[in-house]
């Protein structure tokens, strides 16, 4: 697994962000209080950093990933059917940023 240390920590992150607010909130609760955490654990966390997009040399817009955590893994945070999943993802277009996936796909 690419990251296989920090990923281990966003995993964990996640776990104590859900026992604490417990599932059933709106996503963003969940994408603040993931980055509050990751940043007390020390960790480097960026938010809705914007990243243009474009097709055969033209701007299709912007991709703007949920978190960024150290300068290598894309967490998106999703709720789904009441419980709390993190899918971590990346797009190639982001620069330096390594793909990861957790949990199925919906």
């Amino acid at each position: 697994m690419i990251h296989e240390e920090l990923s281990g920590e966003i995993i964990g992150a996640a776990m104590e962000v859900l026992k604490e607010l417990k599932p059933g909130l709106d996503e963003k609760l969940y994408e603040r209080a993931m980055l509050i955490e990751l940043k007390h654990r020390g960790r480097t966390v960026s938010a809705q950093s914007s990243f243009p997009d474009s097709y055969r040399g033209e701007l299709t817009g912007n991709l703007i990933p949920d978190l960024i955590v150290g300068d290598a893994v894309v967490v998106d945070p999703k709720v789904v059917s009441g419980l709390y999943r993190f899918t971590h993802s990346a797009n190639d277009r982001i620069p330096k940023h390594h793909a990861l996936r957790f949990g199925p796909s919906y």
